[in-house]
């Protein structure tokens, strides 16, 4: 990755997405309008979000996220074997219609309103996942450049839906072999094309020791996971690893949350990274962004050899944190971890789902502003740190 400067800022990957792009995503989702003019009006929307990130400051930018419906799902656009279905659809297929119904209803979710990308078939990658979307950024920045993808386990669990899946696919590891592959080449697309930094988004490992693996996060809830959480992660552990194998000195990195679908945070997980760190220590990437502005995070974990993208600002409420706020939790988690190592980020993204974002861009761009103010005033004061 190109030279960045002391307390870099980034966002987690999502924007907002405007009225006008929501509509596209929905008309072109129907097949009512083509790809070529959904292109004219994502290039447009990513293009603000570039804007938003540039105004402000941010020192390794995204796409924002702008052609996905949601940060997983956009994968049934490039691969054979998988079809796009609402929770709605879903509920039509799964066994256990009851439980689903009532999980969406405690969990605050819409069902009409998140999609799913459900294998139905042999899964390959028809198209390039995001490298496509990273060639558009790099025209059209000069800045260092993150690119998201969901990780392996993730698209694992959302993909495996046992009663349209295991026609295809005997088990989930089965399917897991087809996911491994098919990031391994698109991150070494990535990487051979220049990208700076590329981040697994791993949500749901919070899900496994937070809820002793009963399954309860709507965003794989037709999943049943084994009975032991511990088996699951080393499950998680080795996808990543066999993922990132060969990449060299690429900066990667997972992001793992508790949830960012509501701005209800009584619907989502609470609990401390402490039961993850062990599993955290054995991914070979690079970087772990975490979420740290809520309450509901817990104590700070500094995990060994690890560099922190450090949530400090909270993308589900509409008070914009101030500088000194920010600055007073960075240097909380300076007693554990040298400056070097720490990056400042949303602790999760401002649209991870399309049609439920979690706040308005104009708020979005206030919290940018003042994570760039605060990481200004942490350089400015680094000799004396902490």
């Amino acid at each position: 990755m190109r030279p960045l400067p002391l307390f870099p800022v980034t966002t987690v990957g999502s924007w907002p997405r405007s009225p006008e792009l929501l509509k596209a995503l929905g008309r072109r989702r129907r097949g009512h309008m083509s790809a070529e003019d959904f292109s004219q009006i994502a290039d447009n929307e990513v293009l603000a979000a570039l804007a938003a990130q540039e105004s402000a400051g941010v020192d390794l930018v995204t796409d924002g996220e702008q052609r996905r419906d949601n940060f997983y799902s956009f994968v049934a656009e490039k691969l054979d074997g998988v079809q796009l279905m609402s929770l709605a659809e879903m509920l039509d297929v799964v066994e256990d219609k009851e439980g689903f119904g009532r999980l969406l209803e405690t969990l605050d979710v819409p069902a009409f309103s998140i999609c799913n990308p459900t294998c139905v078939g042999t899964i390959r990658r028809r198209e390039p996942l995001v490298l496509r979307d990273y060639e558009f950024l790099r025209r059209h920045t000069d800045r260092p450049i993150k690119v998201t993808l969901p990780g392996p386990y993730l698209l694992t669990r959302a993909m495996w839906v046992k009663e349209v899946t295991q026609a295809v696919y005997p088990s989930k590891e089965d399917l897991a072999e087809d996911v491994v592959r098919i990031l391994r080449e698109e991150a070494f697309a990535l990487r051979d094309a220049g990208v700076d930094f590329i981040q697994f988004d791993e949500p749901v490992l919070t899900e496994l020791v937070f809820t002793q693996g009963r399954t309860r996060t709507f965003m794989c809830a037709a999943l049943a996971a084994r009975k032991d959480p511990a088996e699951e992660l080393e499950f998680a552990v080795a996808l990543i690893n066999r993922v990132v194998e060969g990449l060299g000195d690429q900066w990667t990195g997972v992001h793992v949350c508790r949830g960012n679908w509501s701005q209800n945070e009584s619907t989502l997980l609470r609990g401390s990274y402490h039961p993850l760190a062990p599993y955290f220590e054995r991914m070979n990437v690079r970087q772990l962004v975490l979420e740290y502005a809520t309450p509901r995070a817990g104590r700070f974990v500094a995990v060994p050899n690890k560099s922190i993208g450090l949530g400090v600002v909270n993308p589900r409420i509409a008070a914009v944190e101030s500088p000194a706020a920010i600055v007073q939790r960075v240097r909380e988690a300076l007693r554990h971890l040298p400056a070097d190592r720490i990056f400042l980020n949303p602790d999760c993204g401002f649209g991870t789902f399309a049609n439920r974002p979690m706040n308005s861009a104009g708020i979005a761009a206030g919290k940018l502003a003042s994570l760039v103010e605060a990481a200004t005033i942490l350089r400015r004061s680094a000799v004396t740190l902490p």
